[in-house]
């Protein structure tokens, strides 16, 4: 695969996990880089990135602050241009679009659109083609995939409905490849994982469906007050955290959008 550097930022949390994961790409033999989601504004983890370079790109997976806050700051170390579906991440770049590919630091790397866990989400197949050493693409996942544990559907954009099929989309182009987390280790198999995703996002839907049948309330009716939520979050999440309970929360309330325009 083409060289992969991970360089991780000092950002541990509930929703991080051990950090947000910077990933530094360049084909053996190449002097500059491309790095992929700067990360939080931090000028340590900042200048690792900038010092791994020269830095001819940067990309970004998604909107949330833990992969971008620090994207104007690298610009500013690097002159690279920042590009990101989203224009208000983009800082001397131009939106990415969903089917384009980039060339850069000797690696292919192919955009494609997967929105559900923010709207903005997008992955990457990165692949060095006729480069010494290159093999299979690696695949740079975001948030939509993560190394551990499962994707927060996050407000105000996240949809199950996108999140569902941008599965189908990771599933078929991570058959047998590796995918690379914005959080969490390397998945070996990403095909594999997708599916494992798949299952518990359809596991946790027929849990929402029986909350609330308990709570006597159609799924047609299921997106409105918002006490329906909480009283689901009691229901389906009891055994969570309390720090990760808003995002629990979060991803209810994409379900039962879901529900509802199902039964629309």
């Amino acid at each position: 695969m083409p060289h992969v550097t991970v360089v991780r930022a000092d950002n541990p949390g509930p929703m991080t996990l051990d950090g947000t994961r910077s990933y530094v790409l360049r084909a053996p033999g190449s002097a500059s880089c491309v790095v992929v989601d700067p990360g939080p504004d931090d000028e340590r983890h900042l200048a690792t990135l900038a010092e791994a370079g020269p830095v001819e790109l940067v990309l970004v997976t998604h909107r949330h602050a833990d992969h971008t806050a620090g994207s104007a700051r690298l610009h500013a170390l690097t002159a690279a241009p920042v590009r990101a579906a989203d224009p208000a991440h983009c800082h001397g770049g131009e939106p990415l679009r969903d089917g384009e590919t980039i060339e850069a630091a000797g690696v292919r790397v192919d955009v494609l659109a997967t929105p559900g866990h923010t709207a903005d989400s997008v992955s990457f197949v990165v692949a060095a083609p006729g480069r010494p050493g290159a093999s299979d693409p690696v695949v740079l996942t975001g948030d939509t995939v993560l190394g551990q544990g499962t994707t927060v559907i996050a407000e105000p954009d996240g949809s199950l409905r996108d999140y569902l099929a941008s599965l189908d989309v990771l599933e078929r182009v991570g058959e047998g490849r590796t995918g690379l987390p914005g959080h969490g280790p390397a998945i070996d198999d990403l095909g594999a994982a997708v599916r494992t995703y798949r299952a518990h996002r359809l596991e946790r839907l027929e849990q929402v469906r029986a909350a609330l049948a308990a709570l006597g309330r159609a799924p047609g009716d299921a997106g409105a007050p918002d006490d329906a939520a909480d009283a689901v979050v009691a229901h389906v999440y009891a055994d969570v955290d309390p720090s990760v309970r808003r995002a629990a929360r979060q991803s209810v309330v994409a379900q039962l959008a879901y529900l509802r325009d199902e039964h629309a």
